[in-house]
């Protein structure tokens, strides 16, 4: 009874629970990049399957990047696939990255327009995982 009450006020272990999980991609590799999407979308239909509820974020940053770059994402079709499907998957860019980029470049750098930017790609999976979400590096 009392570990019960320790779950229910630390929101662990309860049944309906909301599963958060966030990956980190910051390699310029295609395979990494489609071991991510094929990551995220078994964790999405195994909590599906299960009647539970799963929140899944991807950020990109460095050479990461190019996997939200809408000129030259390997795996656009991919995640316009995701975005059509699943509304509990987002893709977070970094601003750092890619303002590094516009500046190295001269030009402003095309998103994908399922990219989110946030702040610092690095600072968002601090934060994401100081709140309790489930951090995967594929």
């Amino acid at each position: 009874m009392l570990l019960a009450l320790v779950l229910l006020v630390s929101g662990l272990g309860m049944a309906g629970d909301m599963h958060r999980i966030v990956f980190h991609v910051d390699s310029n590799d295609p395979k990494k990049m489609n071991i991510t999407l094929n990551n995220a979308a078994n964790l999405n239909k195994y909590y599906q399957d299960r009647g539970e509820e799963v929140q899944i974020e991807i950020v990109t940053y460095g050479p990461g990047l190019v996997m939200l770059h809408a000129k030259k994402s390997p795996v656009k079709g991919r995640i316009a696939s995701f975005a059509q499907n699943f509304d509990n998957v987002s893709f977070k860019v970094c601003a750092n990255t890619v303002k590094k980029m516009k500046k190295e470049s001269g030009r402003d750098v095309p998103l994908l327009p399922q990219a989110e930017i946030v702040a610092s790609g690095v600072m968002h999976l601090v934060k994401r995982q100081e709140e309790g979400w489930s951090y995967i590096r594929p």
